[in-house]
């Protein structure tokens, strides 16, 4: 393997390792967009941006989303649950390149259908699944491997184009973010932008107004610290000497950067998303040092016989040496040898050997065997506890005495060859949509550098502003629709140019038919104009699919959601109250509160935004 080669090499394991990661951020990000009303408010016609509104205010010419066939309740769950088995099927890595195929399409759909809620984490995540489509997924801990049939052994480590792909999409990430950041004093030489970031309360949590009372030159050495790392930190990776080392202390570095910002802001799946990503990333000889420390004499010994005559019994051995990450345990059928044969037979069990020759049967073998699992091993004093034990042993003597019917459940699990081979094709994909990717960020960009000049200003002339000439002709135009349809289109501008400012509160004032006044966010509780707690924030935006939500009202796109925004707070009141309980009118404050630099009084103003009738 050449240089370059082991370079961009990926180690089967840590992509597994990756695979599960991020299935489990696609389940979270499901869970957290149908939560807290959000399937209906979100993503329905009785909720804040009806489809029809979206396809005619909104949606961009080039962007699609399945969602938008219909407004339904029912067929947006159909779609969610749907959703939810393909993220499954790709944590268990069950025909794991359909199921990310899947998961890319569907992940698209949910956040075409509603704009309002797409923050950094999204982009993440949308930008990580297309690339994880060109990755072998599914080649370690997986269904797929474990029913391998081939008699070729998989190859350690996969190094392509995709592989190469993944790497330059991930750097962007933070290269671009830094590069944005160069173009706002705050960040350089100011070094005030660790002090807006964590004074932007929409975001920020306890931790973070804690490090906020920090001295000054404490909070700028943060923003330059960050400023730097981003831009040069992940350029470690590709360090072509003691590649493992600065590979290892890359990915440590970053996941306790990630770890810091989830501590310290409410980012939603960002952090733990970002984390596991990295873990891609994780060199062989890490695993084979992890490996080496589990190669105790108990596993090793170790030996597994089952019922030749029962492919359902051959499926589950193979599991669970798979999952229960139990490499190399040799897998014997009984009939093989005429002692276990006996046993077999007349305990109607399988055969489980230990180290020291002893055998287990039932229930308590699976007991065994779960103790010798490094990461389940937990569980084997749960297996033993009489109650569960005694229930185990149940369970199993029911599958024992019904084999056939319990093979129909495992029937879709078929033995396959799994082969990794290298594909010119997918190859030269792999690289042009990267370079397309490349050709995306430097327009963008350029668009909001040209963009930022002062008002009434001439073009000056210079890189940007050929680039802005170049970037623009038809043929480039034309290639970034391929960007629109699969939304590789991005921008990293993560807290960049600078960290939001335009803080502040909303206040909903209800009218009642009977005349009293009431606190649509907060049923029951008086009409407040004081600033909210941390605690009140958390109980108002339980997802941050609501927190951006409420951001985005105060942005451009705001002057398109307050009517939607408006209209739902009316009916969504009103299908809950009667008669003169329901509203008649309703009002939104927003309760402004520019961010002021750290010398200076914080004041507020108070803005009527939108004022609604409720009367059909």
């Amino acid at each position: 393997m050449t240089k370059f080669k082991q370079i961009i090499a990926f180690d089967l394991r840590s992509l597994a390792l990756f695979r599960i990661g991020l299935a489990l951020m696609v389940m979270a990000d499901l869970i957290s967009r149908a939560s807290a009303g959000g399937l209906v408010a979100h993503y329905t016609d009785t909720g804040v941006l009806p489809h029809q509104v979206l396809i005619q205010e909104l949606l961009h010419p080039w962007y699609w989303s399945l969602h938008l066939i219909s407004g339904e309740l029912l067929f947006q769950l159909l779609l969610f649950v749907f959703a939810f088995l393909c993220t499954l099927a790709l944590l268990f890595g069950y025909h794991t390149r359909l199921a990310i195929i899947a998961t890319w399409i569907l992940n698209i759909s949910i956040q075409n259908r509603n704009p309002a809620l797409i923050f950094a984490g999204d982009d993440v995540l949308r930008a990580i699944l297309f690339w994880s489509m060109f990755l072998p997924l599914g080649a370690n801990y997986s269904i797929e491997s474990a029913l391998n049939s081939a008699s070729k052994p998989l190859p350690k480590v996969v190094a392509s184009g995709a592989t190469f792909a993944f790497m330059i999409q991930l750097c962007f990430i933070y290269i671009w973010s830094a590069a944005y950041k160069t173009k706002s004093s705050t960040w350089w030489p100011d070094g005030d932008a660790v002090y807006y970031a964590l004074s932007f309360d929409q975001y920020v949590t306890g931790l973070g107004q804690w490090l906020l009372g920090l001295p000054r030159p404490v909070l700028r050495s943060l923003t330059l610290i960050t400023l730097v790392f981003e831009w040069f930190g992940s350029l470690m990776i590709f360090i072509p000497f003691y590649n493992n080392f600065f590979r290892i202390i890359a990915i440590i570095s970053f996941m306790l950067l990630h770890l810091a910002f989830g501590l310290c802001f409410q980012i939603g799946v960002l952090s733990p998303l970002s984390i596991f990503i990295w873990s891609a990333l994780i060199p062989s000889l890490v695993w084979d040092k992890a490996a080496q420390r589990l190669a105790t004499p108990e596993r090793q010994g170790l030996q597994i016989y089952y019922d030749a005559d029962c492919g359902f019994c051959k499926k589950v051995v193979h599991l669970l040496r798979t999952f229960l990450i139990l490499p190399g345990t040799p897998l014997l059928k009984a009939q093989d040898d005429a002692s276990i044969n006996e046993d077999m037979l007349a305990k109607n069990s399988w055969v489980v050997v230990d180290w020291h020759g002893k055998r287990h049967f039932k229930f308590e073998a699976i007991a065994y065997v779960f103790s010798l699992s490094p990461i389940f091993f937990f569980l084997a004093p749960l297996f033993k506890w009489k109650p569960i034990a005694k229930l185990g042993q149940r369970f199993y003597e029911a599958i024992a005495n019904n084999r056939r019917l319990a093979g129909k459940f495992t029937k879709p699990l078929t033995f396959r060859p799994l082969q990794i081979s290298p594909s010119l094709t997918l190859n030269i994909v792999a690289i042009l949509l990267i370079v397309l990717t490349t050709i995306w960020n430097l327009t963008s960009f350029v668009d909001q550098t040209f963009a930022r000049r002062p008002r009434g200003s001439a073009p000056p002339h210079n890189w940007v502003s050929s680039a802005h000439q170049l970037l623009h002709r038809n043929t480039f135009n034309k290639i970034a629709t391929v960007g629109y349809l699969t939304r590789l289109n991005q921008s990293w501008s993560i807290f960049a140019p600078a960290p939001p400012r335009d803080d502040g509160w909303h206040v909903i004032i209800g009218k009642l038919k009977d005349g009293r006044e009431v606190n649509i966010l907060e049923e029951g509780s008086p009409i407040s104009w004081e600033k909210p707690t941390l605690k009140q924030r958390e109980h108002l935006y339980q997802t941050i699919q609501w927190r951006v939500y409420f951001i985005n009202l105060n942005r451009a796109i705001g002057s398109h959601l307050y009517p939607h925004f408006a209209k739902y707070l009316c009916d969504n009141w009103n299908r809950k109250h009667q008669e003169n309980q329901q509203l008649e009118s309703l009002s939104i404050y927003f309760v402004d509160e520019y961010t002021v630099p750290p010398d200076q009084t914080q004041k507020t103003n108070k803005k009527l935004i939108w004022q609604q009738s409720c009367l059909n």
